[in-house]
């Protein structure tokens, strides 16, 4: 089958969000644990086809790959997996905040790893959190919800 065909036999493998840019950190809800917020804020996190590199995952042309899951926002909130400890309402609260409401609204939830060139170089960028057609993303770290912007 040709690539047009699996096109047109899986159209939601269209449907995830665009990773392949640059991020900056804008703000974080929870707790950092052990990071400094200065360390974190305004800095940048990169993606482009296997290249990566910023802030939270770095990855030279060494095996990188992406998948991800998709949810809408109603799924999402439900799911025990992204409930922050002590703080289960944290994602509610950060998708209200950025006028995320829609309980359709499409979320996805990208896995990004990197082989590296030898074990101990592997690394796994999760959950990297992106919601269809909005520009900012969300990743979990130490106690805080992440929040990333890229320019439209």
């Amino acid at each position: 089958m040709s690539l047009v065909g699996v096109l047109f036999t899986f159209p939601s493998i269209l449907n995830a969000q665009y990773v392949d840019t640059k991020w900056t950190v804008t703000g974080y809800f929870g707790e950092l644990w052990f990071a400094e917020e200065v360390d974190i804020l305004g800095k940048k996190q990169k993606f482009f086809k296997g290249w990566a590199d910023g802030i939270f995952y770095s990855c030279d042309y060494a095996g990188q790959s992406k998948t991800y899951n998709t949810y809408t926002i109603k799924e999402f909130l439900s799911n025990k997996e992204f409930q922050l400890v002590n703080q289960e309402k944290a994602f509610s609260k950060v998708f209200a905040e950025n006028g995320l409401v829609d309980e359709r609204t499409k979320v996805f939830v990208h896995r990004i790893t990197c082989n590296g060139k030898k074990v101990v170089d592997r690394k796994v960028l999760y959950p990297f959190i992106t919601v269809d057609g909005f520009n900012k993303a969300f990743y979990v770290y130490e106690g805080a919800i992440i929040t990333l912007k890229f320019d439209k």
